[in-house]
């Protein structure tokens, strides 16, 4: 499909801006920016549907406005997701002894040297 997703409203075939979901739980609405990948459980809506959305008596519509911080407030946004990557990566590893290997998990001893767990020393 050419141009994007589309409106998901019947007979609307302009292109989607918007993505609507709802939380039952709260008897809420929320619509916000098109969604990175299109949802089973969620609705694609053109600008005028978006502006135009209500929601059934006792919901309330949450309208979440997407950040224009600009180009800049892009590249911290992924500056900081880097940086959060890095630091586990920069974190010292553990000594070898100090670790129970169970396939693909692993047990970390305590300062005493004993399994977490494994009862007070004798």
């Amino acid at each position: 499909m050419a141009g994007g997703r589309r409106c998901t409203r019947t007979a609307c075939g302009q292109v989607a801006v918007a993505t609507l979901t709802y939380v039952y739980s709260d008897s809420t609405a929320v619509l916000g920016p098109l969604a990175t990948y299109a949802e089973p459980h969620s609705y694609d809506l053109c600008g005028d549907h978006a502006r135009r959305l209500t929601a059934p008596r006792g919901w309330e519509v949450v309208r979440l406005v997407p950040d224009d911080g600009g180009p800049g407030r892009r590249h911290d946004d992924w500056l900081a997701l880097a940086d959060a990557v890095r630091e586990p990566a920069a974190a010292p590893v553990e000594d070898p002894a100090d670790t129970l290997r169970r396939g693909h998990l692993r047990v970390l001893r305590d300062g005493a040297g004993r399994r977490p767990g494994a009862g007070p020393a004798v």
